[in-house]
């Protein structure tokens, strides 16, 4: 009989345990290998982006690591604009559930500047539309929390000004697309959005710790003299970069929604004023330049008003015979306009004409204003435009002229762009070397002992002229309507920068000691800034240099002598 054999069960169980285990650990082998490979390929790929593909320049596989736009910084690096993800307020009114009108209410309460009636004609309306582009961040909580799903909050590309209103007429603005619109965002639309150069900030000229110097000093004096507005710059004589400028009234680029648009015009480059006395230095250049003045001691009949033409040249005080020294230091109309006259037409011509004062001013902005040049050249024209009437200019015309006054005479434009080692554009003479050193102890002459006392500021050695010009109105110019000008430049024993301030319509009152002019309202604004700026730009105190002016002073009558 035969004998049936049957095998465990348990025998064939472990042979299935193995062969189940023997395929999971195939199984948990290939995932790691994918696993390994995946980390690999990563690896792999990053190492390709940060060794190769940022030395390439072509910008192609580097574009998703640099920003849309470049950065815009100052000479040290400081940030003044940047592009970042910034949120907008959209509405569907397709997708509305609740009432329009009480959905308006409620944006009313978080936009109080935007009339209910926009808002609800934005809820209304056929298609989808912005309520709001750059909303802060509270704006889009409130927004969210009305709880409608007609609501959306796209994440845009925004361009973020750090330093609020600091240059900000300088940097200009972009508009809703991110085009650049005015300032340096305007003029360098194309280095900005470079793929191949977006990624390095621009570096501009600006130093904002002075600029802040300037915008506060002038700011102040604007406020306290309850002025129109102002314009201020601060100019490397040798380079043409241009340190600080500022135009007042301000504006904050990042809330340019419900601002007064007049406050974005650049007044420094783009407003035309009669600057009036600031132009008496340059006449009085020219004409040493081409030996109409050949000595300093000469005198001029400056004691009656001029008659040439049925028009009467005044000063603004009973005066003398001066001598030039005095001319400039008593800011005589009548001593200039007869110096202007021997000069004759054709030189004082191409002394303005050499500054560019027939063109709009040298600067790599776009608001730049055509000056108002004279019509007729006649022999009155020469004598007023001397001194600074019947000619309007930028006041960077102006801070161009007194930066080749004192350095050597050589003219070259400004700039708002860091030129760090490059070179300084080689320029033009404009002046003899010998009359810039003469003019140099002239204004500080000026200064020392004459209509610029308030603008001493002590160590500094400052050197300059002031100018207080009537506006120009309806039937002729208006005498309650004053320009007040500083034009000055220091340490003028070594000039390294030139500072212009203007103030425009100041009002007499207990700050200016009831003065309008230029002695009482724009020079103290040159002596504060002078005093706070200086360090800051490597120019300190020193009581033992100045200016030698010995072969001048005996010149200069004074009461009691």
């Amino acid at each position: 009989m035969n004998t049936l054999v049957v095998r465990p069960a348990r025998v064939r169980t472990a042979g299935v345990r193995q062969q189940i285990l023997l395929t999971a650990q195939q199984r948990l082998m290939v995932l790691m290998l994918l696993f390994m490979a995946a980390f690999f390929l990563v690896s792999t790929r990053l190492v390709y982006f940060a060794l190769f593909d940022s030395w390439s320049g072509s910008g192609q596989g580097a574009a998703a690591f640099v920003p849309a736009r470049a950065d815009i910084v100052d000479r040290n690096g400081v940030p003044l604009a940047r592009t970042i993800d910034g949120y907008s307020i959209r509405v569907v009114p397709a997708k509305l559930l609740n009432d329009r009108g009480y959905l308006a209410d409620e944006l009313h309460k978080i936009f109080p500047e935007m009339p209910r009636e926009e808002l609800l004609a934005k809820l209304s309306g056929p298609r989808p539309t912005y309520i709001r582009r750059r909303a802060l961040p509270d704006q889009v909580a409130a927004v969210n929390a009305i709880g409608d799903v007609g609501f959306d909050f796209p994440r845009e590309k925004e361009r973020l000004y750090p330093q609020l209103s600091l240059a900000a007429h300088v940097l200009g603005f972009t508009n809703a697309e991110g085009h650049g619109v005015t300032g340096v965002e305007g003029a360098f639309e194309q280095r900005l959005t470079d793929k191949a150069a977006r990624g390095d900030p621009l570096a501009l000229s600006i130093d904002a710790r002075v600029q802040g110097v300037l915008e506060s000093e002038l700011g102040n004096a604007v406020t306290q003299l309850e002025a129109r507005g102002g314009a201020g710059i601060i100019l490397d004589v040798h380079s043409g970069e241009v340190l600080a400028m500022t135009s007042l009234p301000t504006f904050n680029p990042n809330k340019l929604t419900g601002s007064d648009p007049s406050t974005r015009r650049n007044a420094m480059t783009h407003n035309l004023y009669e600057l009036g006395s600031t132009f008496k230095p340059l006449s009085i250049a020219a004409a040493i330049d081409n030996g109409t003045v050949t000595s300093m001691a000469r005198r001029y009949d400056a004691s009656q008003p001029l008659a040439i033409a049925g028009f009467r040249i005044r000063d603004s005080h009973a005066g003398r015979w001066y001598n030039v020294p005095e001319t400039l230091i008593q800011s005589s109309n009548i001593a200039t306009a007869r110096i202007a006259d021997e000069l004759g037409r054709e030189k004082m011509e191409k002394l303005f004409r050499d500054l560019e004062f027939d063109a709009r001013p040298q600067i790599d902005l776009k608001e730049r204003a055509f000056p108002l040049w004279p019509r007729d050249w006649g022999r009155l024209t020469t004598m007023t435009t001397s001194y600074g009437h019947g000619i309007a200019v930028t006041p960077l015309h102006l801070a161009n002229a007194y930066a080749a006054l004192v350095n050597g005479g050589i003219y070259r434009p400004a700039t708002v762009m860091k030129l760090g080692d490059k070179p300084p554009p080689q320029g033009r003479r404009v002046f003899k070397a010998a009359t810039s050193a003469r003019m140099r102890q002239l204004l500080r002459l000026i200064v020392s002992d004459g209509t610029g006392r308030q603008a001493d500021a002590p160590g500094f050695r400052v050197g300059g002229k002031t100018g207080s010009a009537e506006k120009p109105g309806v039937g002729g110019y208006r005498r309650s309507s004053v320009v007040a000008t500083f034009a000055a430049a220091f340490p003028m024993d070594n000039p390294r920068y030139v500072i212009v301030a203007m103030i425009d319509e100041p009002k007499g009152n207990a700050y200016s000691s009831g003065q309008r002019t230029a002695g009482w309202t724009a020079a103290p604004v040159v002596r504060k800034v002078v005093t706070r700026a200086g360090p800051m730009l490597g120019v300190f105190p020193d009581e033992s240099r100045d200016v030698d002016v010995s072969e001048l002073t005996p010149l200069i009558w004074k009461r009691g002598t």
